[in-house]
């Protein structure tokens, strides 16, 4: 037996469809955007990824040497091959630049429900243009796409690494160390951070700095407690900013929680950062995430930097989605799903094909789904067929129908018949009527 690699998915019609439909709603939301599609390759150079996120993620990767002894792997992110595409044009770009992507990755770890070896990604960056419009309009359309993916109980956490820079920059804490600090304070883990040595008042103020999530309000509170510690932060400016435009740009997320803590764990975070969870999913929760980084100083390219932009587990907002319909006894999974006109089986009977293969022709030239019978069997199990394929409606065409002129279609689900004239037209209102 030839078995699937594990940590990959097969997916049928019927997930497909789900999979497509969702995808058309990132690119129509991003479109309306002003995001422009783009593609890179499934592997890339393995140093792209080692400078970004240094030698230790290459045990997670599907690394390989090919026949010239060139180290590649599989992506196992898109951000990175789209800097570098944009790289290797010099930064020669419209600017600002709003690009979007969708694509599958691969990371070698172990599988789980929400988590897979290979797995889909959609996002959408910003370069050229730094600031808190660039991020509202970033976390906006993220939002958006939730929101006519039909997902309801999601929450937006914001925060902003400038804040936290400022803080530990005070403390003074720099390099390594204060990379490690920014860790502490993502994970939560202040019982680290105060046997890291930082300063116990100091550990205790950015303890309750954590604590005051909650919406736009938060930053009240956030200015006192900084303001005590004797720090002055202009990224508090900038992100009150941010959410005032956010909020002027309709995005309604159903829970917005401004936590100043959150810094995304990775030392390439500038500005405002943000993640999208979702509780029914537990600890695989968070289906999207980005911010304001700088990345392009790797391609010697700093005039491009800070860029922002997001990435969005696919497969994870999918599976949110499953659970919601099922809880909810919904057999649409995402809006759309099940939209357009139902595939027509078409099953000659005692009839040349050559009588019916111009019909089919102008009914798929209307825009017409046609699945037409290719094997001569009995109508019983050329039905069974039309049925288990996944046609909405099936049409016997003999000998009689080809004599009166007329047609009979039936609608699968429920039998319910219908009779028209042998003519595209007539067929598609007919359907169309049903």
């Amino acid at each position: 037996m030839f078995e699937r690699a594990r940590g990959t998915r097969d997916f049928g019609p019927a997930e497909m469809g789900r999979r497509l439909a969702f995808e058309k709603i990132c690119e129509d939301v991003a479109s309306c955007y002003g995001f422009q599609r783009v593609a890179t390759p499934t592997f890339e150079r393995l140093e792209l990824f080692t400078a970004k996120s240094g030698d230790g993620i290459i045990e997670q990767l599907y690394a390989f040497k090919d026949r010239s002894d060139r180290d590649l792997t599989l992506r196992p992110e898109l951000t990175a091959p789209v800097m570098r595409m944009i790289a290797e044009k010099r930064g020669q770009i419209p600017k600002p630049a709003r690009y979007s992507y969708f694509g599958s990755c691969f990371r070698y770890e172990e599988s789980k429900r929400g988590r897979y070896r290979e797995f889909w990604q959609y996002g959408c960056e910003v370069i050229g243009a730094p600031g808190p419009l660039t991020e509202a309009e970033v976390v906006a359309v993220a939002c958006a796409i939730l929101t006519e993916s039909g997902l309801k109980d999601w929450q937006l956490k914001i925060g902003h690494v400038g804040i936290l820079n400022d803080i530990l920059n005070n403390l003074g804490l720099s390099g390594d160390t204060k990379s490690a600090a920014m860790r502490l304070l993502d994970k939560g883990d202040f019982e680290g951070l105060a046997a890291s040595g930082i300063d116990g008042e100091a550990v205790q103020n950015l303890q309750k700095l954590s604590q005051l999530n909650g919406g736009a309000e938060t930053l009240a509170g956030a200015r006192e407690i900084i303001s005590s510690m004797g720090v002055e932060s202009e990224a508090l400016d900038q992100l009150e900013e941010m959410l005032s435009a956010l909020s002027a740009l309709g995005a309604n997320p159903p829970s917005l929680v401004v936590d100043l803590t959150v810094a995304r764990g990775l030392d390439y975070y500038t500005g405002m950062v943000f993640e999208v969870l979702v509780e029914s999913l537990g600890g695989e929760g968070q289906v999207c995430g980005g911010g304001s980084y700088r990345l392009f100083h790797l391609f010697d390219l700093d005039e491009l930097d800070p860029c922002c932009g997001f990435g969005m587990g696919f497969d994870r907002v999918l599976l949110a989605l499953e659970i919601q319909a099922q809880s909810e006894g919904s057999d649409e999974v995402v809006p759309g799903e099940n939209s357009g006109p139902g595939v027509l089986a078409v099953i000659p009977f005692k009839v040349d094909n050559s009588e019916v293969l111009p019909l089919v022709g102008e009914l798929r030239a209307t825009g017409q789904p046609v699945a037409l019978e290719l094997r001569s069997r009995k109508t019983g199990r050329s039905l069974a067929w039309a049925d288990a394929s996944g046609a909405t409606y099936v049409m016997v065409v003999g000998p009689r129908d080809l004599e009166s002129g007329d047609v009979t279609i039936k609608r699968l689900s429920d039998g319910v018949e219908a009779k028209c004239a042998i003519n595209a037209e007539s067929i598609s209102q007919t359907i169309s009527s049903m």
